[in-house]
């Protein structure tokens, strides 16, 4: 028996067969695309690379231009800087500059904060994305599962079909009682609610997955490609252990821990450089204009060459006391990245738990897989024999039923085993980061 395979599944066709029938990469796509907690999600990340970009720019010098006019009453001062009593107005203008040279690279820090916190932010987007994925690849293979129930349900409504016409033939001949033809008819009517029952549930699992993929038409007219079958490669069961190793190198949540890590120890060193003296240069360059009312006054172009001024300036501070806040605030961050660390400890413990259930899981069904397939090989087998009996008169109808529903509920056993097992795997791929 043909089972279906993992990779065919993740490397379906890229184009869709049909306008409304999506391969597994296609309706990931429309997902990623129309989910609004992910769009929600990289505007944020979006803010944050804002942020991060503004810490950079922080080490360009601030600059500034100003006028002013004033008007002075009584006693005022002129250009040579001379109080006289005399009403008069002023105009200025000027242009001034600031750089921090040194502040105990304080600024380094906040740069590599908000680069850590904007690389934790952009991993929190990634573990959204692979959730997306996940799900959206669990709700495709249901319809797979679905499709193959109800291929199944139409199979054996089909045979149940013609062993009914072929019965009524037996009976007209005298060949067979009539009870036997009617205990047939009871169980094609059994058999088609079950049809409909798997054709419904198909119906569903196609409107579920058109929701998460924010997909809004008649779900008649939406599908998905079905992959060829191939023979399903146990090999590509890993160990628990390869899983883990590759998901602390893989899972966005491991990144985004240890990026929240090293965004708390730049906030840590940022606190400490409080402690070191900051060292600012400045400069201005300005002018201005002195009407006196009532005296004589050069013209405006004579008076804004004449009253020309630069300044070039250096500031150091030096931190002495500031009443126990520095201390107080290392303190806290460290705090912060104490809690950190154990947080990211308790992230790789429940992960290592996570992995550990999946992979037994994944080997159960594994397992289950290996024996439903055997299960169906033995219903079939009886299937056959029980069929040959009935038609040579010497089993009845209740006999070939039993031995028909013993056949379709192995292979609805099988089927579910097997698309179980594929899960499984996926799953795995999962917390491995390879999804």
């Amino acid at each position: 028996m043909k089972r279906l395979a993992f990779t065919l599944i993740v490397a379906a066709f890229i184009r869709p067969l049909s306008a409304d029938t999506f391969t597994l990469s296609q309706c990931i796509d429309s997902a990623l695309q129309n989910n609004i907690s992910l769009q929600t999600q990289r505007n944020q990340y979006a803010t944050q690379r804002l942020a991060y970009n503004q810490q950079k720019q922080n080490l360009l010098p601030s600059v500034s231009g100003n006028v002013g006019q004033s008007w002075s009453f009584g006693r005022a001062t002129g250009a040579d800087n001379v109080t006289i009593t005399q009403n008069m107005a002023n105009t200025s203008f000027g242009v001034s500059a600031n750089l921090m040279l040194f502040d105990g690279l304080g600024m380094k820090y906040r740069i590599d904060e908000a680069r850590a916190t904007m690389q934790a932010n952009e991993a929190e987007t990634e573990k959204l994305e692979a959730d997306i994925r996940m799900n959206i690849s669990t709700m495709y293979l249901q319809v797979l599962l679905n499709k193959e129930l109800l291929a199944v349900a139409d199979t054996q409504l089909q045979t149940t079909l013609f062993s009914l016409n072929r019965s009524r033939e037996l009976v007209n001949e005298g060949r067979l009682a009539e009870g036997e033809f009617f205990t047939l008819q009871a169980q094609y009517a059994r058999e088609e609610l079950s049809k409909t029952q798997a054709a419904n549930n198909l119906q569903l699992s196609l409107l579920n997955l058109a929701q998460a993929m924010n997909i809004y038409q008649p779900i008649e007219s939406f599908d998905i490609v079905t992959p060829e079958p191939a023979e399903l490669d146990d090999s590509l069961l890993p160990t628990n252990n390869e899983v883990y190793a590759l998901a602390l190198q893989n899972r966005p949540e491991i990144k985004a821990a240890q990026a929240k890590i090293r965004a708390q120890e730049n906030a840590v060193r940022g606190a400490k450089s409080a402690y070191s003296p900051s060292l600012s240069a400045s400069a201005s360059f300005g002018t201005g204009y002195y009407h006196n009312y009532g005296g004589t006054n050069d013209d405006f172009a004579t008076q804004l060459g004449n009253n020309l001024s630069t300044r070039v300036g250096l500031n150091l501070s030096i931190p002495i006391f500031d009443r126990m806040q520095t201390p107080n605030n290392v303190s806290r961050q460290k705090i912060m990245l104490d809690n950190m660390q154990l947080q990211i400890e308790s992230t790789k413990q429940t992960l290592r738990k996570e992995i550990d259930q999946a992979y037994y899981n994944a080997t159960a069904a594994q397992a289950q897989k290996l024996s439903a397939q055997k299960a169906v090989n033995s219903a079939q087998e009886a299937l056959r024999y029980a069929q040959q009996k009935y038609e040579a008169g010497r089993a009845s109808a209740y006999e070939y039923n039993n031995a028909k529903n013993s056949y379709v509920q192995a292979s609805s056993q099988y089927l579910q085993a097997k698309y179980d097992f594929i899960f499984k795997l996926k799953i795995l791929k999962y917390y491995q980061g390879l999804l």
